[in-house]
């Protein structure tokens, strides 16, 4: 469960129960009870036996499987409503999906699987959650199991686990080059955490939602290059921008994805659209989400840059070697 919502729930005076491994501490002491398990082994039909939720929000499930077992254990009233979160990916693995995608879309053909190995993972990820999905539309289908999906795109936020948006901070600030894979000029649609948080406040216990999915995102679609700048502009930075090819990026020993985490085929970009009509959503200005994530990096540096970091001499030097009508 996302701290953000479990503080939203400690604060109207709910009791909330946290279930995942244990390995990961959490700031929240005895106000709530946490139960420790692996959902790869029998140990959630044994937690939750003879356990009922007003509701439960599923940010683990990657499997179809995940999803059953979590349906049969909480059957039968264990649960007044679940919501599972999900993936703008979910489109992605179609084929012919629009862009942006609408709920509407996610019904047809899926791609085969592809060939390469980082393609293949991401492709299994979107299936997963595909399955997942699937698994949950049906419990409804039959039993009524009162669940909803929530499909996320990349979810940006204060000290985001992921560091991909810390990514391009650091090089930012590190004065150097930022280099920009294959222009940069893919519109980029991602999603405030604390949007995240909200969506989930609005709609627990709807059953107007049941059976249903919705798509959360923010309004903007800047691309990259423009990203950049606004970041730029919020560090005091002055942005060195320099366009590269894929090719030029593999000679050099680097990935497309190491050096610029949005700049990947699989990013999603969804329509936000059903769930501001009947959801009431709003998201967050972008200019705000990202004025706040800046200054909360800035606050709290960490004291290590993420590991795509490591490759940065020879980012510095490739951008070097690159044609000054590259640069911007």
């Amino acid at each position: 469960m996302g701290y953000g919502l479990v503080w939203r729930l400690l604060a109207g005076g709910h009791a909330v129960t946290l279930l995942n491994r244990g390995r990961t501490p959490d700031p929240f002491g005895a106000r709530v009870q946490r139960l420790h398990g692996d959902r790869t082994t029998d140990d959630v039909p044994r937690l939750l036996q003879g356990r009922r939720f007003d509701a439960a929000v599923d940010f683990a499930a990657y499997h179809g499987r995940d999803v059953a077992e979590i349906v049969k254990a909480l059957a039968l009233g264990g649960v007044g409503h679940y919501v599972l979160i999900s993936t703008g990916q979910v489109y992605l693995v179609r084929e012919g999906a629009p862009c942006p995608a609408r709920e509407s879309d996610y019904a047809g053909p899926v791609m085969a699987e592809p060939a390469g190995e980082a393609d293949r993972r991401e492709w299994e990820y979107g299936m997963g959650k595909r399955a997942a999905e699937d698994v949950l539309q049906e419990a409804w289908r039959v039993s009524r199991f009162p669940g909803t999906v929530l499909r996320l795109p990349v979810v940006n936020g204060e000290r985001d686990p992921t560091r991909r948006l810390e990514s391009y901070l650091w090089r930012l600030l590190d004065g150097g080059p930022v280099l920009v894979p294959e222009g940069g000029a893919a519109r980029l649609r991602h999603v405030y955490c604390n949007d995240v948080v909200r969506s989930l406040d609005a709609i627990l216990g709807r059953d107007d939602t049941f059976g249903r999915a919705f798509n959360v995102c923010q309004d903007e679609a800047p691309t990259l290059r423009e990203l950049l700048a606004e970041l730029a502009a919020l560090l005091g930075a002055r942005p060195q921008l320099v366009d590269v090819g894929a090719a030029d990026l593999e000679a050099a020993g680097l990935s497309a994805r190491a050096v610029s985490p949005f700049s990947s085929r699989w990013i999603s970009h969804l329509d936000p659209g059903l769930a501001r009509a009947e959801l009431g959503f709003r998201a967050t200005p972008l200019a705000q989400a990202l004025e706040s994530i800046v200054s909360s990096f800035l606050a709290h540096l960490p004291d290590q840059p993420p590991d795509n970091y490591e490759g940065r001499a020879r980012e510095i030097a490739l951008a070097a070697s690159v044609p000054k009508r590259a640069r911007a």
